[in-house]
């Protein structure tokens, strides 16, 4: 095992009209039935990268509030049958996610927190053809990468996010929590 790769978590991503085309659930199957077996490592049962991870459908370019739910309820189906590469928890100091990356070749991982209330991650899966073509973020982002977005709590101190990859597959992301009860008398403090 080789010592984890630190990754900068970027709080700007100046790609315009990122996530722009929202994947439908009708285009998303039709794309996962074409059968190609990279595709459904990237986006197959249990990853975190998967429209279905939480059941329904849900496009993984919108923000969705993971630490609200227990992982051990949401992910119990994939969990019995072995499939998911996914889980995350909390501390009393801290917000954990543990993901697989989609093994395919030297991981590309973006981590972004945007206006310190969306932690994204994203990356690219497969190469551009065109080496002018727009930026893959901008289209149909499926075809060439991955994203998920989650809500960060407000309790979440995303100033100081650490991101890891470990052997260019496992993702680790810690999330501080900030002490809110400090918080409040600090600025209670200074309002006087």
């Amino acid at each position: 095992m080789t010592s984890p790769k630190q990754l900068e978590v970027q709080s700007e991503d100046r790609t315009p009209q990122k996530w722009c085309i929202s994947l439908r659930e009708d285009k998303f199957e039709n794309f996962l039935s074409q059968g190609d077996p990279t595709v459904n490592k990237v986006f197959g049962d249990g990853s975190l990268f998967s429209p279905f991870l939480f059941r329904k459908f849900f496009d993984p370019s919108d923000a969705f509030p993971l630490w609200d739910l227990e992982s051990d309820i949401l992910l119990s189906h994939l969990r019995s049958s072995g499939q998911t590469t996914v889980d995350w928890s909390q501390t009393d100091k801290e917000y954990l996610l543990k993901a697989e990356l989609p093994g395919v070749g030297k991981n590309s991982v973006q981590v972004y927190v945007e206006n310190g209330k969306v932690l994204e991650i994203s990356g690219l899966w497969r190469n551009q053809r065109e080496p002018k073509a727009r930026e893959w973020k901008s289209g149909h982002w499926w075809e060439h990468g991955f994203v998920r977005r989650l809500e960060l709590p407000e309790n979440a101190d995303w100033r100081k996010i650490e991101a890891c990859v470990n052997d260019d597959i496992y993702l680790e992301i810690r999330i501080p929590k900030c002490d809110i009860s400090r918080g409040k008398e600090e600025g209670a403090a200074h309002s006087e």
